[in-house]
């Protein structure tokens, strides 16, 4: 039998002697951080053409960026006596000490792009300032400087990526796939600066154009920086050209100041949420990062209104002093580490929990066609609801409430009078008649965003009038979420979930971290009504399950429950388990499908949903209802056709 050769180990190896790299070497060996792809010398060219102070940037490729790609620009240039000095490694205009370093609020600083780029291209370097006769551009592998023609700005030309590495070439994708990642880089950058234009070409064909919107940016000094409403009007119409309207149709503003935090953005309702997490952008102080801290705190803002494995959409501009933020955790600069990542979390995650609480149903515009007042009449939910628990409408559900299980409506309005009147209509909309004793007045209809109810389809769904057309309403899911809101708001804050210990302990085989996360977070299982105690030094067993969790999988739910208190902090973690514990509650405490209600009934659930947070889904992230509009209505039945 053959011989077959085995690698000698490290040990076997005569040591060589220690020397110093060549620099190319380390250029290129560098450039394995930067340069990933051509993606990435878009993103690093465009991040000094930002810092510049560019208004344009125009962009061109080739072949997908393989071939060529250059960065166009607008901004202050950069002195013919500095040309050589831009391509050498971690030389800088942007910082000169560590202080400047931790305070840094610029795109670009680490001096590495340009020279780690020329170490696997043929780049060229043309720029212009104010005060030169004329642009000079620099060869940077011959090192040739000459003077050329070209208007104030800078031009980076970047030819045959890869060349000098081709074992880097062949990982590279085809032209259409690098293509769109270049798209998506500068997509990015023109998502947080709607004082820009932005241009990208290819094979001499315009694909993107974005032009600039405001006449400086926020950060600029002086009597030209926008006032805060008009950067948030730019943003917005940005939002709109880069994402398409629907983003902006489809989402929630969001605004929240905290200490030295400050927060804007939009955040997708829940009905926009996509199969692929590919439209969500997190933005640092004007830099878009992938952050953990922040991409957590917005999902699980949306934990109790999306359904199944949807991912939701949004666009988040977090604003905090330099200082708070490291922006030196990576060559790429796509990574941050927050010096306070517990308050950044909790600044994201009620801003978006908060713009999402609003039930849409009160922004419906709902008013009677006939009449057209000087001032328009409002809806104001919270009036709404005052008014109508002043006079609330007879609630005959049997009463079921036996342990946790709730199914009657009482819990959501209390002892409710048996003749009393439905809701008045508000004094906003003066000059309107009043509504019968019944609901079915049609300016009740008018005046309340979800309108009056008209029957029961299949014994499953309300159906609705109001000003704009049909409401369908899925009855169980609405007041599922009605009850889980009502609970939620009724549980004492710190008190222990009821448990209920188990015949047999549940035992399985656990990892060093499941056993020490045991033993360090006692007290937050206890508080969940899960009793976790070790059986051996591998191994756990489960001896107490939530009381409303009796039938479920003890190991799975112990797993779930100690990654989560490994990964996460565990005031969050208690809070998400109290709420599904919750939720299975309203579940078995919602009104069931086929159960025939009045219309008073229908209507107290309709009043209800319109004040009633996060009312648009039920628990697991469905819809609960649904609006047809008259137009809808008339294309069913070619109407005005």
């Amino acid at each position: 039998m053959a011989h077959v050769p085995v690698l000698s180990s490290p040990s076997a190896l005569a040591p060589a002697p220690i020397r110093d790299l060549p620099d190319e070497l380390i250029s290129q060996i560098a450039a394995g951080e930067v340069v990933e792809r051509p993606a990435s010398v878009v993103r690093e060219l465009v991040d000094n053409a930002l810092d510049a102070g560019a208004r344009q940037v125009t962009v061109r490729l080739l072949a997908g960026g393989v071939r060529l790609i250059a960065v166009e620009d607008d901004g202050s240039g950069i002195p013919s006596t500095q040309l050589q000095t831009a391509l050498r490694r971690h030389a800088t205009s942007k910082i000169t000490s560590l202080d400047e370093l931790e305070a840094v609020l610029t795109m670009g600083f680490r001096g590495e792009a340009l020279a780690a780029i020329a170490s696997v291209s043929e780049l060229a370097l043309l720029s212009r300032t104010a005060g030169q006769d004329s642009a000079f551009v620099l060869d940077a592998r011959s090192g040739e400087l000459r003077p050329a023609a070209r208007a104030q700005g800078t031009t980076v030309e970047v030819k045959e990526l890869f060349f000098s590495t081709p074992a880097r070439r062949k990982f590279l994708k085809s032209d259409a796939t690098e293509l769109a990642h270049c798209i998506q880089a500068v997509r990015r950058h023109a998502l947080a600066r709607p004082d820009v234009g932005f241009a990208i070409w290819h094979e001499g064909r315009l694909v993107e154009q974005w032009r600039a919107t405001l006449a400086a940016s926020p950060a600029a000094d002086g009597p030209a920086a926008p006032d805060p409403q008009a950067w948030r009007t730019a943003l917005a119409r940005r939002l709109a050209d880069v994402l398409g309207e629907d983003f902006i149709d489809n989402a929630i503003a969001v605004e929240r100041s905290s200490g030295s935090i400050r927060l804007i953005g939009w955040a997708g309702v829940p009905d926009a949420a996509r199969s692929r997490a590919d439209q969500q952008y997190c933005y640092v102080n004007g830099r878009f990062v992938r952050d953990r801290v922040l991409a957590h705190a917005a999902r699980s803002a949306y934990e109790d209104v999306l359904h199944g494995q949807r991912q939701p959409v949004y666009a988040l501009y977090l604003e905090l002093q330099p200082q708070r933020v490291d922006v030196n955790v990576h060559p790429t600069k796509l990574e941050v580490r927050f010096r306070d990542s517990r308050e950044v979390h909790q600044a994201v995650r009620h801003a978006v929990t908060d713009a999402l609480a609003v039930p849409r149903a009160s922004a419906l515009a709902a008013w009677p066609a006939a009449t057209t007042p000087a001032e328009p009449a409002k809806y104001e939910p919270k009036v709404a609801q005052t008014q109508y628990q002043q006079a609330q409408t007879a609630i005959n559900f049997d009463k079921q409430t036996a342990g946790h299980k709730v199914s009657d409506l009482s819990l959501l309005w209390g002892a409710a009078a048996p003749h009393s009147q439905p809701p008045a209509v508000p004094a906003a909309a003066a000059g309107m008649a009043a509504p019968d004793a019944t609901p079915a007045g049609s300016a009740a209809a008018d005046i309340w965003p979800l309108g009056r109810a008209l029957a029961q389809v299949h014994g499953i769904y309300i159906l609705a009038e109001n000003s704009r057309g049909l409401i369908l309403v899925d009855m169980h899911a609405a007041h599922e979420r009605i009850v889980y809101e009502r609970l939620k708001a009724q549980a004492e804050v710190g008190s222990a979930i009821a448990s209920q210990p188990l015949l047999i302990p549940a035992t399985f085989a656990a990892t060093p971290l499941e056993v020490a996360t045991t033993e360090g977070q006692s007290e937050a299982l206890a508080a969940l009504g899960l009793e976790i105690a070790p059986f051996s030094a591998r191994t756990l067993a489960v001896r107490a399950l939530p009381a409303a969790l009796a039938q479920a999988n003890a190991v799975e739910l112990a797993r779930s429950v100690l990654a989560e208190l490994a990964a996460h902090d565990a005031s969050q973690v208690l809070q998400r388990a109290r709420h599904d514990i919750l939720a299975t509650m309203a579940c078995h405490g919602a009104v069931r499908a086929h159960r025939q209600l009045t219309l008073e009934e229908m209507n107290a659930l309709l009043r209800q949903m319109e004040v009633t947070e996060r009312s648009d889904q039920c628990n697991h992230g469905r819809p609960t209802w649904r609006q047809l509009t008259l137009k809808e209505l008339d294309a069913l039945f070619l109407r005005g056709r």
